[in-house]
């Protein structure tokens, strides 16, 4: 049986203490757009205006695919993140930050979030998918916007926690 790192999702309240332990814009920019859109790194790395659908709120993703081939696929994107984007398109034509600069970017503000548990950008993304989940997604939806080819590559990000389970009971009971 092939051993596989499960990432730990944040919980409702360690989301709630890294959306406020982004003080600076470009703190924003990277950890609220990878906790409402749940890109990789290096999709949110490369995005450029080109990959924006200004009209729609959406982005144009191309991931990761098989074989060298180049997956297109559609995100929406939250007013919030909406906003981030404008602003800083209107002045950059890139993200201007490295894979790596953005990782230490993430720590450093799970650090002054005082978040224990190991955060990185791939964190973010199975975050995402558990709160998409919570929100009330489907499945397909979730697989779609994630870019997998597999819905069993989608069921590997839903590791809710227990602390998961019981925020999804007091909101919807």
């Amino acid at each position: 049986m092939k051993y596989q790192y499960k990432r730990v999702p944040l919980n409702l309240d360690q989301v709630q203490a890294l959306e406020q332990a982004c003080l600076e814009f470009e703190d924003k920019l990277l950890a609220w757009l990878l906790l409402d859109t749940g890109l990789r790194i290096g999709e949110w790395q490369s995005l450029t205006p080109q990959n924006v659908n200004w009209q729609e709120r959406t982005l144009t993703i191309f991931g990761k695919g098989t074989g060298g081939q180049s997956k297109r696929r559609t995100v929406p994107v939250s007013n919030r993140s909406m906003a981030l984007l404008e602003k800083h398109f209107a002045i950059r034509n890139d993200m201007d930050c490295s894979i790596r600069s953005a990782q230490r970017r993430v720590k450093i503000i799970a650090n002054r979030a005082k978040i224990t548990t190991p955060v990185s950008p791939h964190v973010l993304r199975h975050t995402f998918a558990i709160l998409a989940l919570m929100k009330g997604f489907s499945l397909p939806a979730l697989q779609k916007i994630l870019g997998h080819e597999n819905l069993e590559t989608t069921a590997i990000y839903l590791n809710m926690q227990d602390s998961h389970v019981i925020d999804e009971y007091r909101t919807k009971w």
